[in-house]
């Protein structure tokens, strides 16, 4: 077990930082939400809207691996994970990010919020924003896996480890966060390699099939052949 851990400490270690990075925001979402319908069905909506997340992250995950073995999906894939990386960069600079604070005193207050909605309102709200929460977190994790030399295990203890974070951490998580911002910089950071990753990788495996050039280089393997400090790929 301990030999396992270690010859994947760092595809591990990236998939907590992404799961950390991508848990903070479902706080937000859900309590954003909950905080606009009356005061008696707020732990309500909090409640359903964690489980639809959790219930999203499951379905995502028991394609998500399968998919990416299709040449020409991971490409995808990488674009929309840069396109995440993107989002990203500008809530960070902008400082566009709501308090997590604020959000819970919202939620924790009696009054009616002034623009109230009905429970299904909110709902349908947190319903659509954990689809591309739940999509981003488990392309970032099964993109981080696929290099792995067991992936499937790696893609259930990440995406099991993203499921618990968000379940029952996300609240201190996004505290966390607003904190000590660097964490979600280093996140941004990997997710960004990991979505580069993706698109040189299936980038090669397109030029490999239909012009056997490029054959399994992976985008590290590329850097080390351009520094000389390793081998390119066969046929690269």
């Amino acid at each position: 077990m301990l030999q396992w851990i270690s010859d994947h400490a760092v595809e591990l270690i990236n998939i907590i930082i992404i799961d950390l990075t991508l848990a903070g925001d479902n706080a937000i979402v859900v309590g954003m939400a909950a905080s606009r319908v009356a005061p008696q069905l707020r732990a309500k909506v909090i409640f359903w809207g964690i489980a639809g997340a959790v219930i999203l992250r499951v379905l995502f995950s028991g394609v998500a691996v399968q998919l990416l073995q299709i040449i020409g999906l991971t490409l995808a894939g990488g674009l929309l994970l840069l396109f995440v990386a993107w989002k990203m960069y500008r809530q960070l600079v902008d400082g566009s990010e709501h308090s997590i604070d604020e959000v819970e005193a919202n939620v924790a207050s009696t009054a009616r919020h002034p623009g109230e909605v009905s429970f299904w309102s909110a709902l349908w709200t947190i319903i659509l924003a954990d689809v591309s929460m739940s999509l981003d977190n488990v392309l970032a994790v099964a993109g981080v896996a696929q290099g792995a030399q067991e992936p499937l295990p790696v893609l259930i203890i990440g995406l099991g480890l993203a499921i618990i974070l968000m379940a029952v951490a996300s609240t201190y998580i996004a505290r966390l966060l607003a904190k000590y911002p660097w964490i979600a910089w280093i996140g941004l950071l990997i997710i960004l390699w990991v979505a580069l990753d993706m698109i040189y990788t299936d980038s090669h495996k397109i030029t490999c099939a239909t012009y056997n050039i490029g054959c399994s280089e992976t985008l590290w393997q590329a850097v080390l052949h351009r520094l000389g400090l390793g081998p390119s790929g066969p046929g690269g």
